[in-house]
């Protein structure tokens, strides 16, 4: 078939088989008419319709016919000449115009093919004429409205399947776009996932495993002088695996953090600060500020984590004296400040994944930017400032919605 040609489809095979059906019928009826006695001789007439079946039949069998549009137009060419005959031996041979139509359009394209149509309904009409001995209107009208009708019918079948391919062609590819956009999706989710679980693991069990190792090892240099002292640390440490277990297990479970599941940020935070002076020696001190309102479950848990990695990294790298946390309610706003009275350090100079909080120190971790990250995630700011020997401020500030469906009131 020529390569500008629409490909096969069901339809055009049905098609297909019909011109064939129509084709063999107008022959064979022209031929019962010819031994019935009404047109034409009938060994003419018989002659020429089965020398031009021939040479129809065997264009399906010739396969350069559908792959080449000059041996089409060679088929065709053999084809006109025997149904020339057909049309000398008798005026049945011109209803058979009406398939060769067809065939014309389908094989030789638009331009040829409608001149190839032209051609076709100027020989049946002057064919008929001379049958008819005359030349008027009335022969004219049913080649010229068969080949109008042939045109229009094959174009239209064209101009929908080149719609239908179009469309075919969109489909696949918003398919395949959405495929794509679902694998972006996937590959995001899996990186966000990823950084959700590194802040919580850094702001809970690592800060966990760190009040482990420094109570272990204040309960080594007790020993054996002192084996209060050294079980008392000891104690402190069991408790502390256990509280970083039941966040290892909520993890698992992705539910709230076990401070916040029966109390509100304030209390959560009041306990924060005195388990971390009882561990470390510490002093930390909590403030809290304004009228106090329900928040929403993200931003208690990420202001609490917020301040378990500040707190956790003041204990190890800032040498405090003691620590202040403040939690101001504000009209829309709600505000997390931690102090301490440390080493400080040179924010400017702290890599850009490192562990931060009271000093942004330490083993180029998660800290400083995790707390950022849960702010910006929450539509907040995050802010440190600090220099060395002066301390270090680090302060948040979260926007709170009108309505917190999901918080939780109760004093602390």
């Amino acid at each position: 078939m020529a390569t500008d040609r629409p490909r096969t489809t069901p339809v055009a095979r049905v098609l297909r088989v019909c011109l064939h059906l129509l084709v063999a019928g107008l022959l064979g009826l022209a031929v019962v008419r010819a031994l019935a006695g009404r047109d034409g001789d009938p060994v003419e007439v018989t002659a020429a319709v089965v020398a031009m079946a021939a040479v129809y039949a065997a264009g399906p069998l010739i396969g350069a016919v559908g792959r080449s549009r000059r041996a089409a137009a060679l088929w065709l060419a053999l084809l006109g000449v025997t149904w020339v005959g057909v049309l000398v031996a008798t005026p049945d041979g011109v209803w058979v115009a009406f398939p060769l139509y067809f065939l014309e359009l389908h094989l030789l394209g638009r331009r040829a093919g409608v001149a190839a149509v032209g051609l076709t309904a100027v020989a049946a009409i002057v064919a008929y004429s001379a049958h008819q001995h005359t030349l008027s209107v009335a022969p004219a009208i049913g080649p010229l409205l068969g080949a109008a009708f042939a045109v229009a019918t094959v174009f239209g079948y064209q101009a929908l399947y080149r719609e239908s391919e179009e469309r075919r062609r969109l489909i696949d590819e918003l398919t395949a776009a959405r495929a794509d956009l679902a694998t972006a999706h996937h590959a995001a989710g899996v990186l966000a996932e990823r950084e959700r679980l590194a802040r919580e693991i850094h702001d809970t069990l690592a800060q966990g495993l760190t009040s482990i190792q420094l109570l272990l090892r204040a309960a080594q240099r007790a020993l054996p002088e002192r084996t209060e002292a050294a079980g008392e640390y000891v104690e402190q440490a069991r408790q502390a695996a256990q509280d970083n277990l039941d966040e290892a297990r909520r993890f698992v479970r992705a539910l709230t953090p076990p401070a916040l599941e029966s109390d509100t940020l304030p209390v959560a935070l009041e306990r924060l600060c005195a388990t971390t002076s009882v561990r470390s020696g510490l002093p930390v001190r909590l403030h809290v500020l304004g009228e106090r309102v329900p928040l929403p479950v993200p931003h208690e848990v990420a202001l609490l984590r917020i301040a378990q990695s500040a707190l956790g990294n003041t204990v190890r790298h800032a040498g405090a004296g003691h620590a202040e946390v403040t939690l101001s309610f504000m009209a829309g706003e709600v505000a997390l400040d931690v102090v301490d009275d440390g080493a400080g350090f040179d924010p400017e100079a702290v890599p850009t994944r490192t562990t931060g909080g009271g000093d942004g120190g330490g083993e180029g971790g998660y800290g400083l930017p995790s707390m950022r990250a849960r702010a910006r995630a929450l539509g907040g700011s995050f802010a440190v400032e600090s220099a060395p020997g002066e301390g270090t401020a680090l302060a948040v500030l979260l926007p709170v919605p009108g309505e917190a469906g999901d918080a939780k009131e109760g004093p602390s």
